[in-house]
């Protein structure tokens, strides 16, 4: 993945939020991309943190579509659960290939929300019982901390039970 095209992620991203005067923080902190870590450095709770992930999805035998799925920092994804959203024979986590072209950044950094119409947004419940939760903006070195009702209504997604412990 072309810096390049993470750095046009983080503006499109910047710029959607500030057109719909969201509120939220830029944290700039040393480069990481695992949940654990970026939450340690940026100073708040793993279950404040958006841990985002593309899951492919197989429906019969021709069909696949993709999901950006969305859990708290302290969970795992049910890929169960979101194969029984599609009705899908099978789920399993995007290629990082596919994840970095879908999501238009790299493995880490990637955005709870999605410019890429062929990415359905799924988001745990769990997520959104904090006033603000954090993720890497589409970059390593650089988080948001956005306010979670401004969250929901920018990005409008499908909120389903799709975490494990």
């Amino acid at each position: 993945m072309a810096s390049d095209d993470a750095d046009d992620t983080y503006g499109k991203l910047l710029a959607l939020l500030d057109e719909h005067r969201a509120t939220y923080r830029v944290i700039e902190h040393a480069p990481e991309g695992g949940t654990e870590a970026v939450s340690r450095l940026r100073g708040h709770a793993l279950d404040q943190a958006a841990k985002c992930i593309i899951v492919m999805v197989k429906i019969g035998k021709k069909e696949k579509r993709h999901a950006l799925v969305v859990v708290p920092g302290d969970k795992r994804i049910d890929l169960a659960a979101v194969k029984a959203l599609y009705g899908g024979t099978y789920a399993s986590f995007a290629s990082p290939d596919i994840a970095e072209e879908l999501a238009g950044s790299p493995s880490g950094t990637i955005l709870p929300l999605s410019f890429d119409e062929r990415l359905e947004l799924i988001v745990d419940p769990g997520l959104l019982v904090h006033p603000e939760f954090y993720f890497n903006a589409a970059r390593l070195d650089r988080s948001l901390a956005l306010s979670t009702a401004d969250y929901r209504s920018i990005a409008e997604p499908r909120v389903e039970p799709v975490s494990l412990d």
